[in-house]
């Protein structure tokens, strides 16, 4: 593309050449005219079709002429902009589209919902002087934020000379006055379901406290639809839930900040903490603070790190804090794999120094605009350095994030960082641009302020707090027992149940138990039997209080209890069989998670067609949409480990205490592979029997309903796809476990 827009810059007689297609080659073909049947110049045809060629059209029968089939690609080329029947011709701009590196057919990742809008887009206003052809492949970028925010400048009525494409006091000061609710019609209502599909997939809690997801169609029509997304957007960003595009919501779906001017309740800051500051921050509503842990010695020391004594004075204030560990972090050569374990280990040693109690989440930052190829290259090597000196200290601190929405996200994707620290602040980023807030967000920095006065006056970055995320530090050494408290309340029910007595085992009775609230209905009874609604009753009655959530000890992640339960309970009464055969404990457990997860491939293979590509993206990872996680595989891989030694004699109780008190957890991956798979040959083939070939009625008839949960009424059946296209998603299946103990493995060393 670069040879071919140097070429045409020769063409039109420019004699300093350019990769750039820029406004002096836009007004030399300007002046030249459209190009088409008229066009004298071959070279300048000639350059066109093969622009044409590279961009995937069959662009000439014969170069140099511009004939009927050149004339076809250009129509094509022109329906796949969204400019199909606006014009014909190659205009200045259209030619300045072909010699991009944009796509304008969907690509992997991409959706059809954001291609439908990048369309849309382009038609509307491909007339304005500043608007240029955007990409129509269903992936939100900074230049499709761009062109968005063009939108709303030229709806506004701002000329040419005025719409810049960024988004400055003017344009906010129209959006203030363009507020939407339910009812609404037309354009502007187009433009913020745009922002709105943009924004990706949104988590929210349903009625029943569970957690789901949804995203926004592109509509004219703000209808109930919209409304529900919005608030389940406004409840995910920690906006005020008014279910409508009021100024701050415009702001959210639109900028990295939201309306920064928005309140806060968690702050960071260099400088120290002393007690008329907290005072004045908890008096200004701030309830968490972001302090540094460390600071390396220089010759301009900034005195950032935390003080003396300064802990207790945040915690007698009724304030908590978030440690942040940023030696340096502002370009891309500081980031290799040897600084991030250095960083790691220093970081560990100054939160221990300080008291900080084991499960705390340290952010560690990225301070820069990094690419998504620096991320690649540098900033996820780093991470990982990172964990691997947190591990090799015992794992008693977990990593989290700090940087762009993009290094988060993709950070969170690779190395499983339990939060994002966003650096909102930084609009021109873009790794903020044309992404949307991370799933696992939990601080966002919207704006740097003075808070307080006299000894009170402090300068801090203002940071809204997510909901139910990160709640910071209240207090130190004090030991963290929530596994503790998990091995004692097995220890009780299992004491219960010996009490108890019955037909049933002990050990089943407390499996049962801790299933029995969200897999006790009649698709679990006809799966794995009922649950023994006595003990139940006798729990209760007890005063037992229910745990439904256990921090693991590796990850640093909450595990679900009751799925747990349900996968030791399916293992204990339906052990899985020897060979590639499939039980019913394998749908209990990691086949049910499988065939849900295929379900969601078959959903989205619009966007995916390849099944490896996806279980490489979207299987086994930390948080977002999408029912097999790696917390989903943690409870698989445990719940068999330890229902197997449960069906060699051992009390469940003993065995919990036995595999999460000794080492039994970090090997998890690796034992759960060798016990119930051998090796990859018999974990592909398991996965296929369990998916496509002849299996009892029970687990025949679960399957259809798994897969069809989530993918929708009709789905393809994994035995009705092609054998090729079912390989490639057992092959991804296979190397993502695979690649799990290796990470294990990595993390141990």
């Amino acid at each position: 593309m670069y040879s071919l827009t140097r070429a045409l810059q020769v063409e039109l007689g420019i004699a300093s050449l350019s990769d750039n297609f820029g406004p002096t080659t836009l007004a030399k073909l300007a002046a030249l005219g459209d190009v088409g049947p008229n066009t004298t110049n071959k070279n300048i045809v000639t350059i066109l079709q093969h622009g044409l060629f590279c961009k995937g059209y069959w662009g000439a029968s014969e170069y140099g002429v511009y004939d009927g089939q050149t004339q076809l690609a250009v129509l094509a080329l022109l329906s796949n902009t969204g400019l199909g029947g606006l014009i014909s011709g190659v205009q200045p701009k259209v030619f300045k589209a072909v010699l991009t590196m944009d796509a304008y057919t969907l690509i992997a990742g991409g959706k059809e919902k954001v291609r439908g809008i990048q369309q849309w887009l382009n038609r509307r206003y491909y007339q304005r002087r500043n608007f240029f052809v955007i990409p129509c492949d269903g992936i939100f970028s900074r230049d499709i934020q761009k062109a968005l925010y063009l939108a709303i400048q030229f709806e506004l009525g701002m000329t040419d000379d005025q719409a810049t494409g960024v988004f400055g006091p003017g344009t906010q000061a129209g959006l203030r006055a363009h507020p939407l609710a339910a009812g609404a019609t037309g354009t502007w209502v187009q433009i913020y379901s745009a922002a709105c599909v943009f924004n990706g997939t949104i988590k929210y809690k349903t009625q029943q406290d569970t957690w789901s997801y949804k995203e926004a169609s592109f509509t004219d029509v703000f209808d109930i639809e919209l409304k529900g997304w919005t608030r389940s957007f406004q409840e995910f960003t920690g906006l005020p839930v008014t279910q409508e595009a009021d100024f701050a919501t415009w702001c959210q779906t639109l900028v990295s900040t939201g309306d920064p001017s928005r309140p806060g309740t968690a702050a960071d800051c260099i400088a120290t903490i002393t007690d008329a500051r907290a005072k004045a921050l908890y008096a200004a509503g701030y309830r968490v603070v972001g302090r540094y842990l460390d600071e390396r010695p220089s010759s301009n020391p900034l005195n950032k790190q935390i003080q003396p004594g300064e802990l207790e004075t945040i915690f007698q204030n009724g304030l908590k804090v978030f440690p942040i560990s940023q030696y340096y972090g502002g370009e891309v050569s500081y980031f290799t794999y040897a600084q991030g374990y250095q960083d790691g280990l220093e970081a560990h040693a100054a939160a221990v120094k300080y008291g900080f109690n084991s499960g705390t989440v340290i952010y560690f930052a990225v301070d820069y605009d990094a690419t998504q190829a620096e991320i690649e290259s540098n900033i996820i090597p780093y991470f990982r350095g990172v964990v691997a000196a947190l591990v090799g200290q015992g794992k008693r601190y977990v990593h989290g994030v700090y940087g762009s929405r993009n290094v988060c996200a993709e950070v969170t994707k690779a190395t499983l960082a339990r939060w994002s620290f966003v650096s909102g602040m930084s609009t021109g980023f873009s790794g903020n641009m044309g992404f949307p807030l991370p799933e696992n967000w939990s601080f966002n920095q919207i704006q740097t302020l003075t808070v307080g006065s006299g000894a009170g006056q402090i300068e801090i970055d203002k940071d809204v707090h997510a909901k139910d995320t990160d709640p910071g530090a209240s207090a130190i050494n004090t030991p963290s027992n929530s596994l503790t408290e998990f091995i004692a309340y097995i220890r009780r029910l299992y004491d219960l149940a010996v009490a108890y007595g019955g037909s049933r085992n002990p050990s089943q009775l407390v499996m049962e138990y801790l299933r029995h609230i969200d897999y006790g209905d009649i698709k679990w009874e006809t799966l794995i039997g009922d649950y023994d609604h006595g003990f139940v009753a006798r729990v209760k009655a007890a005063g037992v209080q229910w745990i439904s959530e256990v921090r693991d000890p590796f990850y640093g992640i909450d595990l679900d209890v009751a799925h747990f339960g349900a996968s030791c309970n399916g293992v204990y009464v339906a052990p899985p069989p020897s060979g590639i055969g499939v039980s019913r404990s394998d749908v209990a457990g990691w086949g049910g998670d499988l065939l849900t997860f295929y379900g969601e491939w078959r959903r989205d293979s619009e966007s995916y067609s390849s099944g490896y590509t996806y279980c490489q993206e979207k299987l086994a990872r930390l948080d977002g949409p999408g029912t097999f996680k790696l917390r989903d595989l943690i409870e698989d891989a445990d719940s068999y480990n330890i229902t197997m030694r449960v069906r060699q004699g051992v009390n469940v109780a003993d065995a919990v205490a036995a595999y999460y008190q000794g080492n039994g957890y970090k090997s998890r991956f690796k034992q759960f592979y060798e016990g119930r798979f051998n090796n990859s040959s018999n974990l592909y083939a398991v996965a296929d029997h369990l998916l496509a070939r002849d299996v009892d009625t029970t687990i025949a008839v679960g399957r259809v309903f798994l897969i069809e949960s989530t993918g929708g009424i009709p789905t393809i059946l994994p035995h009705m796809l092609p054998a090729a296209k079912l390989a490639e998603f057992l092959q991804g299946f296979s190397e993502v476990i695979t690649s799990r103990i290796a990470d294990e493995n990595a993390r141990l060393r």
